[in-house]
Formats: structure tokens, sequence, C-alpha cells
């Protein structure tokens, strides 16, 4: 935790971390780095790359594009129809021409936002799918605050307390969502989560699966594992919502840009 004027942190603070969470990772562990635009730096960047990490980084339209045998050009210079995407392959980026990149812009259908990606790997239509995967994240906000762990209504303004209660959160997220993802493998959802299809965050059911198993007097599981398998249940607040989510982010395949 950091005591900030901003939301934006600077390049030392991020590499300090980033470099912590290399330590921790496998050696033989494949790093895609996902982030939103704050994280857009060329010196962060360079410093994934040295880690040997991929990343999809989105940029904002004011970010200079530098190919080889064209003009410079802004990304947001360019226009696309609804549902159309383009990439743009071995670039360099801003005027300190950073690369070579690749970039990936797409208008979803039906939207009149635009996606830019910067990826360390060839750009195509996988690209906004994995960088699409940064939106999960929101789920664990949501537990960490309203729907779970009420963590704004601690009212804790200390940083150093808030890392403590934060390593406290982190720990009992890890056995609840070991417990939840038990539970669904087991085929025992609805015991505790009654949605015909998954509603709940596996914090959620995680959390409802140890009060159900201890005022039915079950056993807990006293070891933790999370598969890095793909979700065989993914959560859903309804089927009309999910079907729009996916349409919004997925569209592309269905379109080609001149």
């Amino acid at each position: 935790m950091l005591e900030h004027g901003s939301a934006a942190v600077a390049y030392p603070v991020s590499k300090a971390l980033l470099d912590e969470a290399a330590k921790l990772l496998p050696r033989s562990c494949q790093v895609v780095f996902l982030a939103d635009r704050g994280f857009a730096d060329t010196q962060f960047m360079g410093h994934l790359r040295d880690l040997g990490w991929h990343w999809r980084i989105r940029i904002k339209a004011n970010f200079w594009i530098h190919p080889t045998h064209l003009r410079p050009f802004q990304v947001g210079d360019g226009e696309l129809k609804s549902g159309h995407r383009r990439f743009w392959h071995g670039v360099a980026l801003t005027d300190k021409h950073f690369g070579p990149v690749h970039l990936a812009v797409a208008r979803p259908l039906g939207s009149e936002e635009y996606w830019y990606v910067i990826s360390a790997e060839a750009a195509e239509l996988k690209t906004f799918e994995e960088y699409g995967l940064r939106f999960d994240i929101e789920e664990n906000f949501l537990d960490d605050k309203s729907n779970g762990f009420q963590l704004e209504d601690s009212l804790i303004r200390s940083a150093a307390a808030l890392e403590r209660w934060c390593f406290v959160l982190a720990i009992t997220t890890l056995y609840v969502v070991s417990v939840g993802t038990s539970v669904v493998q087991q085929g025992k959802r609805r015991l505790v989560d009654p949605h015909w299809f998954r509603g709940a965050s596996y914090v959620k059911i995680g959390w409802h699966g140890v009060h159900y198993a201890l005022t039915q007097c079950y056993e807990l599981i006293t070891t933790v594992s999370l598969s890095s398998a793909p979700d065989p249940e993914p959560a859903m607040a309804s089927k009309k919502q999910d079907a729009q989510r996916r349409q919004a982010r997925f569209i592309f395949e269905y379109h080609e840009a001149a």
C-alpha cells in the first residue's frame, strides 16, 4: 500500500513491485501482463521485456506510432466501421521509438469506443480476447468491497495498517476461492448458490461453502489448490447481460478491416 497523491504510480515504484513479483513466479512460467492505459509507459514496457514477460496494454488515442515505411500517426487518427479491426506489426511507439511492438485496433460492434492495444507478440484477434481477461479483476474488487469484505467501510487511513489488512484478505481470499472451486468441481454449487447458472463469485461460493460445512458439521478442505484450466462455469448476472457482454467484447471475428 502506498500513500500517494494520485492513482498513477511512478515507474521506479512499479519496477520494484514487478521485480518482487518476478522472484515469486516459477522460472518456467510464461507471463502475459495485462494492463489499462495507466500503465502505457515505454519504460514500464521495457522492463517487462527485460523480465522476459509478454504484455497486452491498452493505450490512449493520442499515442504516436512510427511504422517502418509510413509517416508517423496517432493511433486515434484512423476510423473504423463498427465491428472492424486493424493490425500494425513491427512499429515503434512514441517519439522514443520504443519497439518493435504490435498494435491491434478495433471498434466493437454497435459502439463508438475504440480499443487500442499494444502487444509484445504479433497482434491478432486473440489479442483482444487476451486483453479482455483484464476485466476479470473487477470481480475481485467487488468481493473486496461491497460484495464481501467491505474494505472501504473499515475507514482505515494508515497505509501500513491497510497493507496488513489486505494481506489477511489475500490469504482469506485464497482459501475461500479454493473452497468455492472445490464445491463447483464436486457438482455441489447449488447447495450454496441456488441459481441455475453461477451468479456468485468463487469467493462468495466459498464463503457460503465454509458456512454450510460448519453448520452441517462437514469436513473443510485443509489444502488450497487453484487450477490453471479454463473456468468450467463462468459467472454471469443474467443470460441476457452475459450475451451482451460477450457480443461487445468478441464480435470482431465476424468482420475484417479493409
